[in-house]
């Protein structure tokens, strides 16, 4: 929107579950997941899947500019929630997996930092919330992950 607002609907689709759509129509399918049916993703998890995606596409987009061949890359990012409500992240752990032949660490850690400190909005706002750690992981197209 040229005003500077984004807009979402979250719209209901029966028990405790929603259909979330951008103006582009982009959906996702969220609600609570303990006990309810279907495969939907929860709010807090949402916020993980966020930090993930964000920084994934903005380190991509800087290896992509310094010419960095990969093959394939995944950002994994685990939790942890505080025990009392409102329940917050209070630690948030993210693991970056690449694949490719030649990368080269400086290049990576170059591009997670810039993400991590200037670019990711939303680990940047959650940051204020919660300790934020990461770490990488550079692999032969052939290696697994695990």
């Amino acid at each position: 929107m040229s005003d500077g607002w984004t807009e979402i609907n979250a719209a209901w689709s029966g028990d405790l579950n929603f259909v979330g759509q951008n103006a582009t129509g982009g959906t996702v399918q969220m609600g609570e997941l303990d006990g309810t049916p279907g495969p939907t993703v929860g709010p807090m998890q949402m916020l993980l899947l966020a930090v993930a995606s964000c920084t994934g596409i903005d380190i991509v987009s800087i290896l992509k500019k310094k010419r960095v061949k990969f093959t394939d890359m995944q950002v994994k990012v685990r939790g942890k929630r505080a025990s009392d409500y409102p329940m917050i992240w209070t630690e948030i752990h993210i693991l970056y997996l690449i694949w490719g032949e030649d990368i080269k660490s400086k290049d990576l850690e170059q591009a997670i930092q810039l993400s991590e400190e200037k670019y990711c909005s939303v680990s940047l706002m959650l940051r204020k919330a919660a300790k934020i750690t990461s770490e990488y992981r550079i692999l032969k197209p052939s290696e697994s992950a695990e």
